[in-house]
């Protein structure tokens, strides 16, 4: 397992370091309602609350959390953020249902460089085309583990990079690590 390690600030003039981490909402129910309206599971409400623990044990600072705003990605931040010391400014996100890699590019390149860390709550397969672009380099066994696994339902992922949210892009960041309640 990867520790993720705070950037506890930069020297003047260098570019600023940054993690982007992107949580796939957890299981979600089948009933007949519309897609975007979905419930969570039983087994997504105490998925949720995991992923919680595992995201407070992170050496972060949440500075913003941008959510979809269907049912089930709501309800899955809403069980995590009770298992976070601080809680990052949210914006509920329309833009992030079924969302595109290349719209999820553009969300992340709209960020205002005072963010240092953001997480992303929301679906497949945009989170896992996501981790897969950004992720130029990856610790471990962490990028073998997400291709592998396809980003179950309430996973995590952890990436670095440095520069301006302007220059995210294709093979930038560095996966420091992938984290699912089943994996």
């Amino acid at each position: 397992m990867s520790a993720v390690v705070s950037s506890g600030g930069t020297a003047p003039g260098a570019p600023e370091s940054r993690r982007i981490v992107l949580l796939r909402h957890a299981k979600a129910d089948w009933p007949e309602v519309a897609d975007h309206d979905r419930p969570l599971a039983d087994r997504g409400r105490m998925d949720a609350a995991a992923t919680g623990s595992r995201l407070a044990s992170y050496d972060l600072h949440l500075d913003l959390a941008l959510c979809s705003t269907s049912v089930r990605t709501r309800e899955t931040w809403k069980l995590a953020v009770h298992e976070l010391a601080d809680r990052p400014r949210t914006i509920y996100e329309e833009r992030l249902y079924e969302a595109s890699l290349g719209e999820l590019l553009v969300l992340l390149s709209e960020t205002p460089d005072d963010v240092a860390d953001v997480l992303v709550i929301g679906h497949n397969p945009g989170m896992h085309a996501l981790a897969d672009a950004l992720s130029g380099q990856a610790e471990g066994d962490a990028l073998t583990r997400i291709n592998r696994t396809g980003f179950p339902t309430a996973g995590l992922a952890v990436i670095e990079f440095t520069g301006p949210w302007k220059s995210v892009e294709h093979g930038v960041g560095r996966l420091t690590d992938f984290w699912a309640p089943h994996e």
